[in-house]
C-alpha cells in the first residue's frame, strides 16, 4: 500500500511550501472574477425581462384545452364553452390527410360540445325525423344554425352541420369513432362494419379507423401519458411514503458510518453483491417460469413497441436482457472489488475521518435541503417559462377547401373572410384555425428567448451546486487544519463559509459555472440535431456527430471534476476560479498515485452505497406495488403500469441517496486535496506537525513527533 509519490514532475509547479501562519480557510480575502459577477446578474436580470415578457404573451390554456375551429377553448372555465369539454369533429375522414402530419390539425370544422354522439344519424334522417332528431342533431350543429328552415344542401354547402354523426367515445377530451373489432379481426363502429357518410357514399369502418388514428398524430403518447398520470393519482402517497423511507435509510446508513465507517463499508460491498445476485435470481426465475407459455418465444424485435408496457414482460427475451445486465454489473463490481482490496483499507480510513468531520459539522447534513430547495425554484422557474414562450404564438388561419383554389392554405382573417374575394372565388372554402404561430419581431425571435431560457438554467442550477460545494468544502477544510479537534475549529462553520461564498466569490462560482453550461448547451444542441438527422442516410455525418457527443460528454466530465477541486481551492484561498484550478490540477497531478489510488476508490464506495439504498427500496416497491406480498396485497392500489412508481422511487430515491451522500463526496475530496497540501507542507517534525489523523498517519507509515519538553 505504498502511496509515496516519488521524484513530481516539475512542470506541474512546485511543491507547497510550509507556512507557519496557515491555519486554514484564508478569512482575509477581496471579491474574486467582479466582471463575471456583473456578467451574471445582468443575465438574471434578462432572464427576468425574458419571464415576464413570456407570461404576459404566453396562454397555458393551449396546451391543456382543445381548440375549436375559432380558435376558442373547450371547457375552458368563465366561458360559454364550460359545460363544452369536448372537441368534435364535423369529418373525421379529413383527418387521414398528409396535412395532419403537417400541421397538426384536421382540415375540417371542429366544435365544442358537452357529449359525443352515441349513435349513428345522417343529416337527411334527421330533417325526416322528428323533433327530439331535430334538437338531437342541432347541437353538433355551428351556433345560430336554423335547423327547421334550411335545406341539407343549404347547411352543407355552408358547412353548417355534419353530414353525419357516428357513435364515439371521449378520447383525450376528443370525440373519436368508438371502434372495436369482432372475431376475426373486423373493424366495427357501433357494431357496424360500415354505413352512409350523409352524402349518398358508403363508409368502410377500417377507414374511419385510419381517420382516428390520424386525428391526433400523438394519441398513442397521450393514452400513455394519462395511464401513467391516472397511476401517479393512484399511488401519488405511497410514492411520498417511499421516498420518506429512503431518506431515513440514507440518513440511518450516515449516522452508521459516523460510528461504524469500517464496518458499515464491508457490510455495504456484501449487500450490493447480493442484492444484485438476488437480481439475476428472480430474473432467472421469471425467464424459467414462461418456458412453454404461448406467446413468451416471441422476440422484442417482432413484438415492436407497445403503448402497454406490461406486455413486455411476458416474453422470455426480456427476463434474458435484464438478467444478462445485472450479472455483467455483478461481474464489474467483484472484479473491482478483487483489484482494489489493498486499497479499501485507506479509503475506508480516509471514509473515517470524513465520518468523523461530519459528525463535529453536524449542519452540513441539512445543507442539501437548501440546494434541493434552490434548484426546486431553478427548475420551476425554468418549466413555467418555458410552458409560457411555448404558448406565446397566435391563432393563425387557414383556406381549407373541398375542391381546387388557388388560395388553398393561405392565411386568413376569419372576421372579413365571408366578405373577401377568396370566398366569392372558392365557395366552398373556409377560414379555419389550423395552428399557433405569429409573424411579430417576438414570434421572430422566439426562438432565441427558448435558448435564452435553457441556457440559464443550466447556469443557475450549476450556480447552485457550485455555491454547495464551496460551501461545504469551507466548513470541512476548517476542520481539517484545526489542529486540536474540536476545541480549535471555528463556531458555526457551515454558515462562515457560505457567506464567505456569497461576499467574496460570487463571480468565480459564476464563471465555473458558465463555462460548464456552454459545454452542456452544445450537448443539447448536438441532440437536436441527432435527432433531426434519425431519417438521413448520410453514415458519416451520423459518425461524426456521435464522435462529438462522446467528446464533449467527456469535456463535461472533465470540467465537473476540475470545477470541483478548484471549487474548494477557492474555498480554502479565496483566489480566482483560473488562479484555484490552476493550482488544484497541479497538486493532484503531483499526487496522482494517491489521487488514483485513494479517492476514485472511496468516489466507488460511496457509490456503493447509494446502490444498495436504491437496490433496498427498489426491491421492496417491486414486491409491493405488484402485490407479490400478500400481507398487504389488498392495501397496494390498482395500476395500469406497477412499473411507473417502481421507476419514480428508483429514481427519486437516488436523488435522496445523492444529496446525502454527496455530503460525504464533497467531505472526501476536500479532506483529501487537504491532505495532500499536508503532506506537501509538514513533515511530521515538531515545527511542521501533520494535521492529519492518527489513523491516517498510522496508515502511511508517518508520524508527529512529540515536542521537546523543557527541564
Amino acid at each position: 500500500m505504498e502511496l509515496e509519490e516519488k521524484n513530481p514532475d516539475p512542470k506541474y509547479g512546485e511543491s507547497r511550501k510550509f507556512d507557519p501562519n496557515f491555519k486554514g480557510p484564508i478569512h482575509n480575502r477581496g471579491c474574486t472574477d467582479i466582471l463575471c459577477c456583473i456578467l451574471f446578474i445582468l443575465a438574471l436580470l434578462g432572464y427576468f425581462a425574458v419571464g415576464i415578457l413570456a407570461w404576459s404573451q404566453g396562454d397555458p390554456r393551449k396546451v391543456i384545452y382543445p381548440t375549436d375551429s375559432r380558435g376558442q377553448f373547450c371547457g375552458q372555465a368563465g366561458t360559454p364553452l364550460e359545460k363544452k369539454r369536448l372537441l368534435f369533429y364535423f369529418n373525421i375522414l379529413k383527418c387521414a390527410s398528409p396535412l395532419v402530419l403537417l400541421e397538426f390539425q384536421c382540415p375540417t370544422t371542429q366544435l365544442c360540445v358537452e357529449s359525443c354522439p352515441d349513435r349513428h344519424l345522417t343529416l337527411v334522417k334527421a330533417k325526416l325525423g322528428n323533433k327530439d332528431d331535430h334538437e338531437y342533431y342541432k347541437q353538433y350543429c355551428k351556433d345560430g344554425v336554423d335547423f327547421a328552415k334550411l335545406s341539407p344542401p343549404e347547411i352543407l354547402r355552408d358547412s353548417l352541420c355534419p353530414a353525419m354523426l357516428m357513435p364515439s367515445k371521449p378520447f383525450t377530451r376528443r370525440c373519436l369513432p368508438a371502434l372495436g373489432t369482432m372475431k376475426g379481426g373486423v373493424v366495427v363502429v357501433g357494431n357496424e362494419t360500415s354505413f352512409n357518410d350523409g352524402e349518398g357514399n358508403s363508409i368502410n369502418a377500417t377507414d374511419v379507423l385510419e381517420a382516428s388514428k390520424k386525428s391526433n398524430v400523438v394519441v398513442e403518447a397521450r393514452q400513455v401519458a394519462m395511464r401513467i398520470f391516472e397511476d401517479y393519482t393512484q399511488s401519488w402517497h405511497w410514492i411520498l411514503l417511499g421516498l420518506v423511507i429512503a431518506m431515513v435509510v440514507s440518513l440511518i446508513f450516515i449516522v452508521l458510518l459516523r460510528f461504524l465507517a469500517g464496518v458499515m463499508v464491508w457490510v455495504m460491498i456484501v449487500l450490493v453483491i447480493l442484492v444484485i445476485g438476488y437480481g439475476i435470481f428472480h430474473c432467472y426465475m421469471e425467464f424459467a417460469s414462461l418456458k412453454g407459455e404461448p406467446g413468451a418465444d416471441v422476440t422484442i424485435r417482432d413484438l415492436g413497441l407497445q403503448t402497454d408496457f406490461s406486455v413486455y414482460l411476458q416474453i422470455r427475451q426480456t427476463w434474458l436482457a435484464f438478467m444478462i445486465i445485472l450479472a455483467i454489473v455483478e461481474v464489474i463490481v467483484i472484479l473491482l472489488l478483487i483489484f482494489l482490496r489493498k486499497r479499501i483499507l485507506i479509503a475506508i480510513a480516509l471514509i473515517k475521518e470524513a465520518s468523523r468531520a461530519v459528525g463535529h459539522v453536524m449542519s452540513s447534513l441539512f445543507y442539501p435541503l437548501l440546494t434541493f430547495a434552490l434548484l426546486a425554484i431553478v427548475i420551476a422557474y425554468w418549466a413555467i417559462t418555458a410552458v409560457f414562450l411555448s404558448t406565446s404564438n397566435d391563432q393563425v388561419y387557414k383556406v381549407f377547401n373541398k375542391t381546387d383554389c388557388e388560395y388553398s392554405r393561405e392565411t386568413c382573417d376569419p372576421k372579413t373572410f365571408n366578405t373577401s374575394n377568396v370566398s366569392a372565388q372558392c365557395p366552398d372554402a373556409e377560414c379555419l384555425f389550423a395552428f399557433y404561430g405569429g409573424e411579430t419581431l417576438y414570434h421572430k425571435y422566439l426562438i432565441l428567448f427558448q435558448f435564452y431560457n435553457v441556457f440559464l438554467f443550466f447556469w443557475c442550477a450549476n450556480f447552485v451546486t457550485a455555491l454547495g460545494q464551496v460551501t461545504l468544502s469551507g466548513a470541512f477544510a476548517s476542520y481539517y487544519w484545526a489542529f486540536k479537534k474540536p476545541e480549535d475549529i471555528p463556531a458555526y462553520p457551515i454558515f462562515a463559509s457560505l457567506g464567505r461564498a456569497l461576499r467574496y466569490h460570487t463571480g468565480s462560482l459564476a464563471f465555473g459555472s458558465m463555462i460548464l453550461s456552454l459545454v452542456q448547451v452544445i450537448r443539447v444542441f448536438l441532440e437536436y440535431l441527432d435527432h433531426k438527422l434519425k431519417g438521413a442516410q448520410n453514415k458519416f455525418a451520423k459518425f461524426l456527430l456521435s464522435c462529438m457527443k462522446c467528446c464533449f460528454w467527456c469535456l463535461e466530465k472533465c470540467i465537473k471534476f476540475l470545477n470541483r477541486n478548484a471549487y474548494i481551492m477557492i474555498a480554502i484561498y479565496g483566489k480566482s476560479f483560473c488562479p484555484s484550478a490552476r493550482d488544484a490540477f497541479f497538486l493532484l497531478m503531483r499526487n496522482i498515485v494517491r489521487v488514483a489510488v485513494l479517492d476514485k476508490v472511496t468516489d466507488f464506495l460511496l457509490f456503493l452505497g447509494k446502490l444498495l439504498i436504491v437496490g433496498i427500496v427498489g426491491i421492496f416497491s417491486f414486491f409491493f406495488f405488484s402485490g407479490k406480498i400478500k400481507a398487504v396485497e389488498e392495501a397496494a392500489p390498482s395500476l395500469n403500469y406497477y412499473w411507473v412508481p417502481i421507476l419514480t422511487l428508483v429514481v427519486g430515491s437516488y436523488l435522496i441517496a445523492h444529496g446525502f451522500f454527496s455530503v460525504y463526496a464533497m467531505c472526501v475530496d476536500t479532506l483529501f486535496l487537504c491532505f495532500l497540501e499536508d503532506l506537501e507542507r509538514n513533515d511530521g517534525s515538531a515545527e511542521r506537525p501533520y494535521f492529519m489523523s492518527q489513523n491516517l498517519l498510522s496508515l502511511l507509515k508517518k508520524s508527529n513527533e512529540e515536542p521537546k519538553s523543557v527541564d
